[in-house]
């Protein structure tokens, strides 16, 4: 059998008295158990790029990239057990320990790890205390300038079957960070010389305040300054969901497309990298800490702010936070009729820049000129519109309801250019995911929509995306990465357009190119909502590479988010299949054909879903991509039809 040894980092977690619940109330805790792992434990693994390298039992060890993966991980997956555990009577709370290591391991044919690496990791967890995560001084050594939590230094410590002491630190999830007391400085001896607390502090904040000046007026010379760790962009942002002050979470929609105009603002700034809408979402309506969301998204700075209408009037108040120190930089306030509502983030942008002392001449061209609603009513309409089908996730009678807000939008107002694009979702979505009855007029309605809205505004990113899409439906690939390359240079956090890209060339038989698109929209939305269809198309793009290997590893991460993708499933079925892991080919299709909304569940309705966007003079590549694809699943036992 091959092996490989590397260096890894590895994350190994049980729970704490498992038998002593078990034997308690067994079914019970089985099912909360199992619920933690689909809805908590995996979830946050794949978000951190982790793999899981076996259960055991009531616990699991899993590989990282690294430990700053590893440890943001462990802390995420700690603190949420605080907040699940609230209100639970402690004889029945469940609590993970967790410890971590980073070392050589060996990695057998079948992925799984053996060595060193794993035995420490494994013994740590044993001393973490509950609730804790016990790391090695060699892992402790990549994140000791990132923790802001309460860390105690256990010393070298005796591990059980570990030869050497190794030298452990404790992390105390949800205990903030403690400065220490200054000590008393010790007099110079013949070979060594103290600073004195007092002037090393003074002599510290000089170089803070001059750090910070050279930042702003020449950090364009950090690039070639090496560091132990990557610094966020200089002009790296995330914009937090603006709160609804009114207490009506029917004006919900006012802060939320208020916040989707800044950040696409803000992204339009020349250097600029701002994390996508979607992932700045899932923050909404959680207590949100800057400086650890700084951390989590790398990110320098976080704008957050309130929107609070009253009548036809709305107040809007923003502040800009270093999300390193927590240090509110800016912060203003502003009065404006409601329906200018939209059209004030040019203020708050050019105001923000200024904040920011970024006084290059290409800022106050880059902001976004929209022409105010001719119908402001209207616009309200269709922004209502927007926010009730993402709430509703597009399908269904909610939806419905929500699309009947674009169609009163546009009986005010038939040129209102929110309403148009939007209401074409209702169109196209259904054919991208094979739910539509009339593809051909689903398509041609869609078009007319969006089409219409291009004439009216060729400015809005949205519109050559949904564009795009429709394009590519219609087997007109070049035009289609016309149209999502102008999106993108219209709006460069659109997410969404990049991920798309990598769909296009796909579909041209170009895998390494669409890798390269996926990963950038995963850097630039790393919690979208829609992130597991991402890693799905990832393990597409490797399978075509015929690097089975990692499209079952991607495979797997989407399923671990959200096994609704079938895509997802059937290139996991394939890939085991093609490399001969006949059983657990056979298992994940039992599973593939047993997930709800599973998709196409035949070799027939396979082949006639990717008919809908391929045919006999598409790219060589991708019809031998598909062929594998049916040979695999057909292979694992799927029937024909």
């Amino acid at each position: 059998m091959s092996e490989t040894r590397k260096l890894a980092a590895i994350l190994c977690s049980d729970v704490v008295g498992f038998s002593r619940l078990a034997g308690a109330d067994e079914d019970r805790i089985l099912a909360r158990f199992r619920a933690l792992r689909s809805d908590l434990i995996d979830p946050t693994i794949a978000v951190h790029h982790g793999r899981i390298v076996k259960r055991t039992g009531d616990g699991s060890i899993v590989e990282f990239r690294s430990v700053v993966d590893a440890v943001r991980c462990a802390i995420e997956v700690q603190n949420a057990m605080i907040e699940r555990n609230a209100g639970v009577p402690e004889d029945r709370r469940i609590v993970f320990r967790i410890g971590i290591h980073l070392g050589d391991v060996v990695e057998e044919a079948d992925g799984d790890l053996m060595g060193d690496g794993v035995n420490i990791a494994a013994r740590l967890e044993g001393v973490a205390a509950p609730g804790a995560i016990c790391i090695s001084e060699d892992a402790y050594r990549q994140v000791s300038g990132r923790l802001d939590m309460e860390v105690t230094d256990l010393g070298p410590t005796q591990l059980k079957n570990i030869a050497r002491p190794i030298r452990a630190y404790s992390l105390h999830v949800g205990v903030p960070a403690v400065a220490r007391p200054a000590t008393k400085a010790t007099p110079p001896g013949p070979r060594k010389r103290l600073i004195p607390a007092a002037l090393l502090a003074g002599i510290t904040a000089l170089l803070l305040i001059a750090a910070a000046a050279w930042q702003f007026r020449g950090a364009d010379r950090l690039a070639s300054v090496a560091t132990n760790a990557p610094t966020p962009a200089r002009l790296s942002i995330v914009v937090l969901p603006f709160a609804n002050l009114s207490g009506d979470p029917a004006q919900d929609y006012l802060a939320d497309a208020l916040t989707d105009e800044l950040t696409t603002g803000l992204a339009r700034i020349k250097g600029g990298f701002v994390i996508a809408r979607n992932t700045a979402f899932t923050f909404k309506g959680k207590p949100v800490d800057a400086k650890a969301v700084g951390k989590d998204l790398g990110v320098r700075y976080a704008l957050e702010g309130s929107v609070q209408p009253s009548g036809a009037q709305v107040r809007v108040n923003a502040q800009l936070i270093d999300a390193e120190s927590g240090a509110q930089l800016w912060a203003d306030q502003f009065d404006t009729a409601r329906a200018d509502l939209l059209q004030m983030q040019d203020d708050i942008v050019v105001r923000l820049v200024r904040a920011l002392e970024y006084e290059l001449p290409e800022a106050a061209a880059a902001r976004v000129k929209q022409t105010p609603a001719a119908n402001p009513d209207a616009e309200d309409l269709a922004v209502q519109c927007a926010a009730a089908i993402r709430k509703a996730g597009f399908f269904g009678k909610e939806a419905e309801a929500g699309y009947r807000l674009c169609d009163q939008a546009l009986v005010a107002d038939p040129d209102n250019v929110r309403a148009l694009v939007t209401l074409s979702v209702k169109f196209w979505l259904p054919v991208a995911f094979g739910a539509s009855s009339d593809p051909k007029s689903d398509l041609e309605r869609a078009d007319q929509l969006v089409s219409k809205a291009l004439v009216l505004d060729p400015n809005y990113a949205y519109n050559h995306h949904f564009k795009a899409i429709i394009l590519r439906f219609q087997r007109r690939l070049d035009e289609a990465i016309a149209e999502n390359e102008r999106a993108i240079a219209l709006d460069p956090s659109l997410a969404d357009a990049i991920e798309n890209l990598g769909d296009d060339v796909v579909l041209l038989g170009q895998f390494e190119k669409s890798l390269e698109y996926y990963d950038r929209a995963i850097q630039l939305s790393p919690r979208d909502p829609a992130v597991f269809l991402w890693f799905g198309f990832k393990a597409f793009a490797y399978f075509g590479l015929k690097q089975y290997d990692q499209a079952i590893e991607w495979s797997r991460r989407s399923i671990a988010i959200n096994g609704a993708f079938a895509n997802s499933r059937a290139s996991l079925v394939a890939a085991l299949a093609l490399t001969g892991h006949d059983a657990e080919a056979r298992e994940a299709l039992q599973n593939y054909l047993a997930a709800p909304r599973n998709g196409p569940n035949t070799i027939a309705a396979w082949k006639a879903y990717w008919a809908r966007i391929t045919d006999s003079h598409s790219d060589p590549r991708i019809l031998e991509t598909i062929s594998r694809i049916i040979e695999g699943l057909r292979k694992a036992g799927m029937p024909e039809g």
